[in-house]
């Protein structure tokens, strides 16, 4: 039987690997421009890090990994008999694969609180897995590329992050809308229908409107408990138009009474204005369904969506000013984004916006045409590579025209043919595979045409 991966997962030829690292090279580039530090974390957690993070829908989702040896060794047969895989998977499964980095990020924190200094800017690339449902877009392992700033409650940091998602999509060349809300603003609509207690659930289903529809949203609300006159009160809120000067004018005046709805205002006011002078590429559109379903979050939240291709968020993130306090550190407040590597992935193949130049992984293949030359072709090969040309030998003694085909069938845009008469001449001849134009000179004349 032919073999496979899991549903869900991906394997990557080399010059889908090449296009990969232009969007993680660019990622990078951008962050350490805008001074962030890299770090990594194991790719399991103990499962007490995780639960409890993600809500109840996003629990459900964590990979379990067995304990190793004896698993059931502590489970009773009476246990086993009641097939109460909740309560079962807490006495066998310890540690689990993380389901974000941001989770493990605030673990870090508060572990490593006296080696780090504050503000602390991380960024973090590394693959997540989710237990998710796999569909276009989706995957069960995929990478995210992080961005946080921790130990500054400043509105300045989100607008840091805004310029940095500006700067990427900008690079990559992609048309996207950044979408803002403020938590506090939803927390303040819960209040508004004296449901405070149900802002998880409200949250979570509001967050499907753009994949659900209006009335599936309110369906959903209604099994969650909420009354009609709740849920006709919030739809004309969620379901806000104009621009965003407009939406917030109209915020104002419905949820005046809300104090903690007042402050998410003001934020997203005060982080629009500074935005407003920067002279963004990306425009910003504020979004009252934005929720992200997470309970971490408390301020700020955004997304970016792309404006050319029908996939689902390709940046997510959010001011979460309470996460570390789980872990025992309170008053620590974060900010932080997360780029969607592989839906960025799919959004540039299907655009087809790879710039050529970075995808050729080696620039030169020298071919020789004996085994003498292949001992020249050596020292060439040496030299390209010392002046930073990635550089291949082919390594059989083959006719001529395979090796020009393996130069064709891996876009290898030079080859440098050395026979006989380029040995005795001490020179060098060099095709341009592209346009088939040949080149023989001095070995200096020939570099500085590749070079």
């Amino acid at each position: 039987m032919k073999p496979t991966i899991p549903k869900g997962t991906r394997d990557f030829l080399p010059n889908e690997m090449a296009k990969r690292n232009y969007i993680f090279n660019t990622i990078k580039e951008v962050f350490r421009l805008y001074g962030f530090n890299q770090i990594e974390t194991p790719a399991m957690e103990n499962l007490s890090t995780l639960m409890g993070k993600y809500g109840e829908e996003g629990d459900k989702l964590l990979f379990k990994i067995l304990n190793s040896g004896d698993y059931l060794a502590n489970v009773s047969a009476d246990e086993l008999v009641t097939k109460e895989s909740n309560k079962l998977v807490n006495k066998f499964s310890e540690k689990g694969l993380r389901y974000d980095l941001t989770v493990p990020f605030a673990r870090f924190v508060v572990q490593y609180r006296d080696k780090i200094t504050f503000p602390f800017k991380r960024y973090q690339i590394q693959p997540v897995w989710r237990a998710d449902r796999p569909q276009k877009g989706r995957y069960r392992e995929f990478f995210q590329c992080d961005a946080d700033i921790v130990g500054s409650d400043s509105l300045v940091n989100e607008v840091e992050l805004i310029q940095l998602i500006d700067d990427v999509f900008t690079r990559l060349q992609l048309n996207v809308l950044i979408k803002l809300n403020n938590r506090k603003i939803l927390s303040g609509i819960a209040e508004l229908i004296g449901e405070h207690d149900k802002i998880v659930d409200i949250t979570v289903a509001i967050d499907k409107y753009e994949k659900i529809g209006l009335e599936n949203v309110q369906k959903e609300l209604l099994e969650k408990g909420l009354t009609l006159h709740a849920i006709e009160t919030i739809t004309p809120i969620i379901t806000l138009s104009g621009d965003n000067g407009t939406k917030l004018e109209m915020l104002k005046k419905v949820l005046a009474t809300s104090s903690v709805g007042m402050e998410g205002i003001q934020e997203l006011q005060t982080v629009l204005n500074y935005v407003a002078g920067l002279n963004l590429k990306t425009a910003i559109e504020i979004d009252l369904t934005l929720a992200r379903g997470l309970n971490y979050y408390t301020g700020a939240i955004l997304e970016v969506k792309s404006l050319d291709v029908q996939i689902g968020s390709i940046t997510g993130g959010g001011r979460y000013d309470n996460l570390t306090g789980v872990f025992g550190m309170q008053g620590v407040s974060g900010v932080g984004i997360s780029f969607g590597a592989d839906r960025i992935y799919d959004v540039l193949n299907q655009l087809e916006l790879y710039p050529k130049e970075k995808m050729n992984q080696t620039n030169v293949l020298v071919l020789p045409f004996g085994e003498k030359e292949q001992v020249y072709g050596l020292e060439i090969v040496k030299e390209l590579r010392k002046n930073g040309i990635a550089t291949e030998l082919y390594p059989d003694v083959v006719k001529i025209k395979k090796q020009l085909a393996y130069a064709d069938n891996n876009s290898i845009p030079y080859v440098i043919l050395i026979g006989e008469n380029e040995i005795n001449t001490q020179t060098l001849t060099l095709k341009d595979m592209l346009t088939g134009e040949q080149y023989t000179g001095d070995k200096d004349t020939v570099f500085a045409k590749i070079l």
